[in-house]
Protein backbone atom coordinates (compact mmCIF):
# COMPACT_ATOMS: atom_id res chain seq x y z
CA UNK A 1 0.00 0.00 0.00
CA UNK A 2 1.28 3.48 -1.07
CA UNK A 3 0.74 5.35 2.38
CA UNK A 4 -0.82 8.73 2.19
CA UNK A 5 -2.00 10.75 5.04
CA UNK A 6 -5.63 10.07 4.74
CA UNK A 7 -4.76 6.17 4.46
CA UNK A 8 -2.91 6.31 7.64
CA UNK A 9 -6.06 8.27 9.09
CA UNK A 10 -8.06 5.25 8.43
CA UNK A 11 -5.85 2.18 9.51
CA UNK A 12 -7.40 0.15 12.04
CA UNK A 13 -6.21 -3.22 14.04
CA UNK A 14 -8.12 -6.14 13.68
CA UNK A 15 -10.38 -6.79 16.47
CA UNK A 16 -8.34 -10.51 17.18
CA UNK A 17 -4.72 -8.87 17.44
CA UNK A 18 -2.69 -6.24 19.50
CA UNK A 19 -0.95 -4.51 16.80
CA UNK A 20 -0.68 -4.50 12.78
CA UNK A 21 2.05 -3.21 10.76
CA UNK A 22 1.44 -1.66 7.29
CA UNK A 23 4.22 -0.81 4.91
CA UNK A 24 4.66 1.68 2.34
CA UNK A 25 5.14 1.03 -1.51
CA UNK A 26 6.88 4.25 -1.97
CA UNK A 27 9.85 3.93 0.28
CA UNK A 28 10.87 0.73 1.30
CA UNK A 29 11.47 0.00 4.82
CA UNK A 30 8.86 2.80 5.91
CA UNK A 31 5.92 1.02 8.25
CA UNK A 32 3.14 2.22 10.21
CA UNK A 33 2.15 0.26 13.70
CA UNK A 34 -1.66 0.36 14.22
CA UNK A 35 -2.03 -0.90 18.04
CA UNK A 36 -5.39 -2.13 19.64
CA UNK A 37 -6.03 1.64 21.40
CA UNK A 38 -5.97 3.46 17.96
CA UNK A 39 -1.91 4.28 18.36
CA UNK A 40 0.38 4.98 15.36
CA UNK A 41 3.58 5.10 15.01
CA UNK A 42 6.08 5.35 12.21
CA UNK A 43 9.08 2.85 12.18
CA UNK A 44 11.59 2.01 9.95
CA UNK A 45 12.45 -1.61 9.34
CA UNK A 46 15.78 -2.76 7.98
CA UNK A 47 17.84 -6.13 7.70
CA UNK A 48 21.51 -6.01 9.25
CA UNK A 49 23.71 -9.35 8.73
CA UNK A 50 20.75 -11.54 8.15
CA UNK A 51 18.83 -10.16 11.65
CA UNK A 52 15.92 -7.65 11.00
CA UNK A 53 15.98 -4.57 13.10
CA UNK A 54 13.25 -1.69 13.53
CA UNK A 55 14.11 1.78 15.02
CA UNK A 56 10.77 4.30 15.60
CA UNK A 57 10.42 7.07 14.41
CA UNK A 58 7.40 9.34 16.13
CA UNK A 59 3.83 9.39 16.37
CA UNK A 60 1.44 9.95 13.51
CA UNK A 61 0.43 12.71 14.77
CA UNK A 62 3.36 14.47 15.35
CA UNK A 63 5.76 13.53 12.68
CA UNK A 64 4.65 14.39 8.77
CA UNK A 65 4.81 11.13 6.08
CA UNK A 66 7.41 12.97 4.05
CA UNK A 67 9.62 13.31 6.88
CA UNK A 68 9.02 9.87 7.80
CA UNK A 69 10.04 8.77 4.34
CA UNK A 70 13.28 11.33 4.22
CA UNK A 71 14.25 9.41 8.24
CA UNK A 72 14.11 6.43 6.29
CA UNK A 73 15.69 7.08 3.29
CA UNK A 74 18.70 8.08 5.92
CA UNK A 75 18.41 4.93 7.42
CA UNK A 76 18.98 2.69 4.85
CA UNK A 77 21.43 4.61 3.41
CA UNK A 78 23.39 3.93 6.66
CA UNK A 79 22.74 0.62 6.10
CA UNK A 80 24.15 0.49 2.53
CA UNK A 81 27.64 1.59 4.06
CA UNK A 82 27.69 -1.29 6.38
CA UNK A 83 26.52 0.72 9.62
CA UNK A 84 23.63 -0.35 12.00
CA UNK A 85 21.71 2.47 12.59
CA UNK A 86 20.13 0.45 15.71
CA UNK A 87 23.38 0.19 17.59
CA UNK A 88 24.12 3.37 16.77
CA UNK A 89 21.79 4.71 18.45
CA UNK A 90 21.99 2.68 21.60
CA UNK A 91 25.55 3.69 21.42
CA UNK A 92 24.44 6.89 21.74
CA UNK A 93 21.28 6.99 24.36
CA UNK A 94 24.05 4.92 26.31
CA UNK A 95 26.98 7.74 25.94
CA UNK A 96 24.13 10.59 27.04
CA UNK A 97 23.17 8.62 29.90
CA UNK A 98 26.77 8.37 30.86
CA UNK A 99 27.10 11.75 30.27
CA UNK A 100 24.25 12.84 32.01
CA UNK A 101 25.26 10.70 35.74
CA UNK A 102 28.99 12.41 34.58
CA UNK A 103 27.00 15.81 35.04
CA UNK A 104 25.23 15.03 38.15
CA UNK A 105 27.96 13.53 40.04
CA UNK A 106 29.58 17.08 41.15
CA UNK A 107 32.78 17.15 43.25
CA UNK A 108 30.84 18.58 46.09
CA UNK A 109 28.18 15.43 45.48
CA UNK A 110 30.56 13.19 45.60
CA UNK A 111 32.36 14.25 48.97
CA UNK A 112 28.48 14.41 50.49
CA UNK A 113 27.86 10.62 49.24
CA UNK A 114 31.69 9.63 50.76
CA UNK A 115 31.08 11.77 54.12
CA UNK A 116 27.54 10.34 54.32
CA UNK A 117 28.24 6.46 53.09
CA UNK A 118 31.68 5.44 54.26
CA UNK A 119 33.16 8.16 56.45
CA UNK A 120 30.35 7.84 58.89
CA UNK A 121 32.03 4.31 60.53
CA UNK A 122 35.21 7.09 60.92
CA UNK A 123 36.21 9.25 63.58
CA UNK A 124 34.13 12.12 63.26
CA UNK A 125 36.86 14.48 63.38
CA UNK A 126 38.79 12.79 60.65
CA UNK A 127 35.57 12.75 58.68
CA UNK A 128 34.95 16.30 58.75
CA UNK A 129 38.53 17.16 58.60
CA UNK A 130 39.16 15.21 55.14
CA UNK A 131 35.50 16.71 53.12
CA UNK A 132 36.77 19.89 54.89
CA UNK A 133 40.39 19.70 53.37
CA UNK A 134 39.28 18.94 49.59
CA UNK A 135 36.22 21.05 50.10
CA UNK A 136 38.61 24.23 50.71
CA UNK A 137 41.36 23.15 48.11
CA UNK A 138 39.43 23.28 45.10
CA UNK A 139 36.44 25.31 46.04
CA UNK A 140 35.85 26.35 42.11
CA UNK A 141 35.92 23.01 41.37
CA UNK A 142 32.80 22.02 43.73
CA UNK A 143 29.82 22.40 41.39
CA UNK A 144 31.51 20.83 38.44
CA UNK A 145 31.63 17.37 37.47
CA UNK A 146 33.73 15.31 39.43
CA UNK A 147 35.52 13.54 36.51
CA UNK A 148 36.41 17.00 35.35
CA UNK A 149 38.73 17.70 38.31
CA UNK A 150 42.03 15.78 36.49
CA UNK A 151 45.64 15.39 37.57
CA UNK A 152 46.71 18.27 36.22
CA UNK A 153 44.35 20.32 38.75
CA UNK A 154 45.43 18.52 41.56
CA UNK A 155 49.01 18.97 40.90
CA UNK A 156 48.83 22.71 40.10
CA UNK A 157 46.24 23.13 43.44
CA UNK A 158 48.50 21.38 45.64
CA UNK A 159 51.70 22.77 44.44
CA UNK A 160 50.10 26.27 44.97
CA UNK A 161 49.35 25.29 48.93
CA UNK A 162 53.31 24.25 49.20
CA UNK A 163 54.63 27.55 47.87
CA UNK A 164 52.39 28.91 50.04
CA UNK A 165 54.39 27.50 53.23
CA UNK A 166 51.54 24.82 53.79
CA UNK A 167 53.54 21.66 52.70
CA UNK A 168 51.51 19.25 54.83
CA UNK A 169 48.27 20.57 54.24
CA UNK A 170 48.51 19.64 50.78
CA UNK A 171 50.03 16.75 51.19
CA UNK A 172 47.19 15.68 53.81
CA UNK A 173 44.52 17.17 51.17
CA UNK A 174 46.47 14.51 48.58
CA UNK A 175 45.72 11.79 50.80
CA UNK A 176 41.69 12.91 51.41
CA UNK A 177 41.43 13.35 47.70
CA UNK A 178 42.93 9.83 46.97
CA UNK A 179 40.52 8.40 49.27
CA UNK A 180 37.65 10.11 47.80
CA UNK A 181 38.12 9.34 44.87
CA UNK A 182 39.82 6.18 45.71
CA UNK A 183 36.09 4.75 47.02
CA UNK A 184 34.13 6.78 43.95
CA UNK A 185 35.95 4.32 41.44
CA UNK A 186 35.46 1.15 43.23
CA UNK A 187 32.13 2.38 43.06
CA UNK A 188 31.77 2.90 39.00
CA UNK A 189 30.82 6.64 39.97
CA UNK A 190 34.17 8.05 38.19
CA UNK A 191 36.50 6.06 36.10
CA UNK A 192 39.95 7.51 36.99
CA UNK A 193 41.61 8.67 40.59
CA UNK A 194 43.21 12.03 39.47
CA UNK A 195 45.33 11.84 43.13
CA UNK A 196 47.05 8.85 42.80
CA UNK A 197 50.84 8.47 42.88
CA UNK A 198 50.96 12.72 43.02
CA UNK A 199 54.18 14.18 43.10
CA UNK A 200 53.38 16.15 46.42
CA UNK A 201 56.97 17.28 48.39
CA UNK A 202 57.19 14.50 51.60
CA UNK A 203 56.58 16.65 54.70
CA UNK A 204 59.31 16.64 57.62
CA UNK A 205 58.50 14.31 60.39
CA UNK A 206 58.34 17.03 63.50
CA UNK A 207 61.17 16.16 66.09
CA UNK A 208 60.10 18.90 69.04
CA UNK A 209 60.43 17.83 72.12
CA UNK A 210 59.81 20.90 75.23
CA UNK A 211 63.13 22.12 76.82
CA UNK A 212 62.15 22.21 81.06
CA UNK A 213 62.02 25.50 81.38
CA UNK A 214 59.54 25.42 78.19
CA UNK A 215 57.21 23.30 80.25
CA UNK A 216 57.33 25.08 83.35
CA UNK A 217 56.62 28.43 81.72
CA UNK A 218 53.65 26.45 80.21
CA UNK A 219 52.46 25.02 83.33
CA UNK A 220 52.29 28.42 84.85
CA UNK A 221 51.01 30.40 82.49
CA UNK A 222 47.81 27.73 82.93
CA UNK A 223 47.65 28.30 86.55
CA UNK A 224 43.56 29.67 86.19
CA UNK A 225 40.24 28.31 85.75
CA UNK A 226 38.88 27.01 82.15
CA UNK A 227 38.54 24.04 79.84
CA UNK A 228 41.73 24.90 77.23
CA UNK A 229 43.96 24.86 80.90
CA UNK A 230 42.73 21.93 82.17
CA UNK A 231 42.92 20.57 78.53
CA UNK A 232 46.73 21.63 78.26
CA UNK A 233 47.50 20.29 82.09
CA UNK A 234 46.10 16.76 80.87
CA UNK A 235 47.77 16.52 77.62
CA UNK A 236 50.81 16.72 79.42
CA UNK A 237 50.52 14.56 82.34
CA UNK A 238 48.86 11.73 80.16
CA UNK A 239 50.63 11.97 76.42
CA UNK A 240 46.91 11.45 74.80
CA UNK A 241 45.36 13.26 71.94
CA UNK A 242 44.07 16.68 71.67
CA UNK A 243 40.61 15.18 70.87
CA UNK A 244 40.60 12.81 73.25
CA UNK A 245 41.29 14.96 76.49
CA UNK A 246 38.80 18.00 74.89
CA UNK A 247 36.28 15.52 74.21
CA UNK A 248 36.53 13.67 77.69
CA UNK A 249 33.01 13.07 80.02
CA UNK A 250 32.86 12.44 83.11
CA UNK A 251 31.36 8.71 82.40
CA UNK A 252 34.74 7.64 81.05
CA UNK A 253 36.23 8.33 84.48
CA UNK A 254 35.87 5.86 87.12
CA UNK A 255 33.94 6.99 90.35
CA UNK A 256 37.42 7.49 91.88
CA UNK A 257 39.64 9.00 89.46
CA UNK A 258 41.45 6.31 88.75
CA UNK A 259 40.89 5.43 85.11
CA UNK A 260 40.11 7.19 82.24
CA UNK A 261 38.60 4.43 79.81
CA UNK A 262 38.36 6.06 76.04
CA UNK A 263 35.72 4.07 73.78
CA UNK A 264 35.97 2.81 70.78
CA UNK A 265 34.34 5.54 68.69
CA UNK A 266 36.15 8.24 70.09
CA UNK A 267 39.99 6.79 69.99
CA UNK A 268 41.62 7.25 67.05
CA UNK A 269 42.35 3.27 65.86
CA UNK A 270 38.93 2.50 66.79
CA UNK A 271 40.17 0.64 70.21
CA UNK A 272 39.11 0.94 73.63
CA UNK A 273 41.58 2.69 75.38
CA UNK A 274 42.32 2.24 79.07
CA UNK A 275 44.46 5.16 80.45
CA UNK A 276 45.91 5.14 84.44
CA UNK A 277 45.50 8.28 85.76
CA UNK A 278 48.45 9.62 87.86
CA UNK A 279 47.76 11.19 91.68
CA UNK A 280 48.56 14.61 89.62
CA UNK A 281 45.72 13.97 87.09
CA UNK A 282 43.37 12.73 89.50
CA UNK A 283 43.99 15.99 91.63
CA UNK A 284 43.47 18.00 88.68
CA UNK A 285 40.26 16.35 88.02
CA UNK A 286 39.26 17.14 91.27
CA UNK A 287 39.47 20.42 91.33
CA UNK A 288 37.04 20.83 87.98
CA UNK A 289 33.71 22.11 88.21
CA UNK A 290 31.29 19.80 86.56
CA UNK A 291 28.96 21.92 83.68
CA UNK A 292 27.46 18.85 82.36
CA UNK A 293 28.42 15.76 81.04
CA UNK A 294 31.96 17.10 79.35
CA UNK A 295 34.87 17.41 81.42
CA UNK A 296 35.99 20.67 79.39
CA UNK A 297 33.28 22.43 77.46
CA UNK A 298 33.54 25.07 75.22
CA UNK A 299 30.64 27.47 74.23
CA UNK A 300 28.99 25.15 72.38
CA UNK A 301 29.67 21.11 73.01
CA UNK A 302 33.59 20.47 72.96
CA UNK A 303 36.11 22.96 73.02
CA UNK A 304 37.42 23.83 69.94
CA UNK A 305 39.00 27.21 70.15
CA UNK A 306 42.38 26.54 69.80
CA UNK A 307 43.57 28.64 67.48
CA UNK A 308 43.15 31.35 70.09
CA UNK A 309 43.74 30.00 73.03
CA UNK A 310 47.04 28.45 71.90
CA UNK A 311 47.83 32.15 70.38
CA UNK A 312 47.23 33.32 73.95
CA UNK A 313 49.12 30.86 75.78
CA UNK A 314 52.10 31.28 74.14
CA UNK A 315 51.97 34.85 74.47
CA UNK A 316 51.88 34.57 77.85
CA UNK A 317 54.23 31.70 78.70
CA UNK A 318 56.85 32.98 75.93
CA UNK A 319 56.96 29.63 74.39
CA UNK A 320 56.73 29.41 70.35
CA UNK A 321 57.07 27.17 67.68
CA UNK A 322 55.61 24.28 69.39
CA UNK A 323 52.00 22.34 68.66
CA UNK A 324 50.14 20.82 71.23
CA UNK A 325 50.78 17.46 69.85
CA UNK A 326 54.50 18.09 70.79
CA UNK A 327 53.59 17.49 74.47
CA UNK A 328 52.58 14.01 73.51
CA UNK A 329 55.87 13.52 71.86
CA UNK A 330 57.70 14.87 74.76
CA UNK A 331 55.72 12.61 77.56
CA UNK A 332 56.77 9.67 75.03
CA UNK A 333 60.49 10.90 74.99
CA UNK A 334 60.38 11.11 78.59
CA UNK A 335 58.62 8.14 79.39
CA UNK A 336 61.26 6.05 77.55
CA UNK A 337 64.28 8.42 79.36
CA UNK A 338 62.86 6.78 82.57
CA UNK A 339 62.99 3.81 81.46
CA UNK A 340 59.76 2.60 80.12
CA UNK A 341 59.64 -0.41 78.15
CA UNK A 342 58.82 0.67 74.33
CA UNK A 343 55.62 -1.33 74.14
CA UNK A 344 54.43 -0.43 77.31
CA UNK A 345 55.23 3.25 76.27
CA UNK A 346 53.31 2.40 72.76
CA UNK A 347 50.40 0.94 75.31
CA UNK A 348 50.10 4.23 76.77
CA UNK A 349 50.28 6.00 74.05
CA UNK A 350 47.06 3.95 71.94
CA UNK A 351 50.10 3.38 69.18
CA UNK A 352 49.14 0.22 66.97
CA UNK A 353 52.30 0.67 64.89
CA UNK A 354 55.73 -0.12 66.17
CA UNK A 355 56.07 -3.20 68.19
CA UNK A 356 52.36 -3.63 68.45
CA UNK A 357 52.19 -4.17 64.88
CA UNK A 358 51.81 -7.03 62.38
CA UNK A 359 51.54 -10.86 63.89
CA UNK A 360 52.69 -9.26 67.03
CA UNK A 361 49.41 -7.29 67.56
CA UNK A 362 46.85 -10.36 66.46
CA UNK A 363 48.40 -12.72 69.22
CA UNK A 364 49.79 -10.31 72.07
CA UNK A 365 46.95 -9.80 74.19
CA UNK A 366 48.47 -8.49 77.47
CA UNK A 367 46.82 -5.16 78.24
CA UNK A 368 49.94 -4.11 80.53
CA UNK A 369 47.46 -2.61 83.03
CA UNK A 370 49.76 -2.14 85.72
CA UNK A 371 52.92 -1.38 83.44
CA UNK A 372 50.84 1.80 82.23
CA UNK A 373 49.80 2.78 85.63
CA UNK A 374 53.31 2.09 86.75
CA UNK A 375 54.64 5.07 83.85
CA UNK A 376 51.76 7.34 84.39
CA UNK A 377 52.72 7.74 87.99
CA UNK A 378 56.36 8.15 87.59
CA UNK A 379 56.20 10.62 84.32
CA UNK A 380 53.56 12.62 86.61
CA UNK A 381 56.33 12.70 89.33
CA UNK A 382 59.07 13.55 87.31
CA UNK A 383 57.26 16.12 84.78
CA UNK A 384 55.91 18.32 87.94
CA UNK A 385 59.57 18.48 89.33
CA UNK A 386 60.71 19.44 86.43
CA UNK A 387 57.93 22.03 86.21
CA UNK A 388 58.44 23.50 89.66
CA UNK A 389 62.58 23.46 88.86
CA UNK A 390 62.90 21.20 92.45
CA UNK A 391 66.30 20.41 92.79
CA UNK A 392 68.36 19.02 95.94
CA UNK A 393 68.21 15.41 98.04
CA UNK A 394 65.22 13.90 99.21
CA UNK A 395 61.54 13.96 98.27
CA UNK A 396 60.02 17.61 98.59
CA UNK A 397 56.12 18.48 98.26
CA UNK A 398 54.45 21.82 97.30
CA UNK A 399 51.53 22.83 96.73
CA UNK A 400 50.98 25.00 92.89
CA UNK A 401 48.44 27.85 92.61
CA UNK A 402 45.58 25.34 91.31
CA UNK A 403 46.27 23.91 94.87
CA UNK A 404 47.55 20.54 93.09
CA UNK A 405 50.25 18.57 95.30
CA UNK A 406 53.42 17.89 93.97
CA UNK A 407 55.67 14.80 94.48
CA UNK A 408 59.40 15.60 94.04
CA UNK A 409 61.89 13.15 93.25
CA UNK A 410 65.54 13.63 94.41
CA UNK A 411 67.27 16.14 92.98
CA UNK A 412 68.42 16.02 89.95
CA UNK A 413 70.82 17.58 87.35
CA UNK A 414 69.30 19.13 83.97
CA UNK A 415 69.72 17.34 80.44
CA UNK A 416 69.72 18.56 77.12
CA UNK A 417 65.71 18.44 76.69
CA UNK A 418 63.88 16.43 79.94
CA UNK A 419 65.84 17.25 83.22
CA UNK A 420 65.05 13.70 85.05
CA UNK A 421 66.30 13.34 88.34
CA UNK A 422 68.86 10.52 86.99
CA UNK A 423 68.79 8.62 83.83
CA UNK A 424 67.24 4.95 84.79
CA UNK A 425 68.81 1.92 83.16
CA UNK A 426 67.52 -1.42 83.24
CA UNK A 427 69.72 -4.14 84.54
CA UNK A 428 72.79 -1.91 83.92
CA UNK A 429 76.02 -3.16 85.56
CA UNK A 430 77.00 -1.78 88.30
CA UNK A 431 74.00 -0.18 88.78
CA UNK A 432 71.84 0.47 91.97
CA UNK A 433 68.06 -0.03 92.48
CA UNK A 434 66.57 3.78 92.36
CA UNK A 435 64.19 3.15 95.20
CA UNK A 436 62.38 6.09 94.31
CA UNK A 437 60.27 5.48 91.83
CA UNK A 438 57.11 3.61 91.23
CA UNK A 439 58.04 2.84 88.18
CA UNK A 440 61.35 1.57 89.28
CA UNK A 441 60.19 -0.95 91.63
CA UNK A 442 57.58 -2.61 89.28
CA UNK A 443 59.76 -2.82 86.57
CA UNK A 444 62.79 -3.66 88.27
CA UNK A 445 64.32 -0.70 86.96
CA UNK A 446 68.01 0.57 88.52
CA UNK A 447 69.66 3.80 87.96
CA UNK A 448 73.69 4.05 87.02
CA UNK A 449 75.00 4.50 89.67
Amino acid sequence: MKLTQVRIEGLKCPPEKRDVLVFDDEQRGLGVRVTASGSKTFLAQYAFHGQKRRIPLGSCSGVSLAKARDAVRAIMGDVAKGIDPAAERKKAAAEARVKAAHEALTLSALLSDWQALHLASKRPRYASEAVRAVRNAFPRYLDLPAADLDRAIAVKTLDAMARKGSASMAARTAAYGKAAYGWAVKRGAVSVNPFLNLPVAPTRRRERVLFDDELAALWRATDGAGPFNGIMRLLLLTGQRREEVAGMTWTELSNDLSTWTIPANRAKNAATHIVPLSAPAQELLRGVHRFGELVFPGLRGAFNGWSKAKTALDAKSGVTNWRLHDLRRTAATGLQRLGVRLEVTEQVLNHVSGSRAGIVGVYQRHDFASEKRAALEAWGEHALAIINGLRGHGQRNHTDKTGLKIFAPAGAKRTSRIGWPRQIRRSAPGARSCGQHKCCASQGATVKA
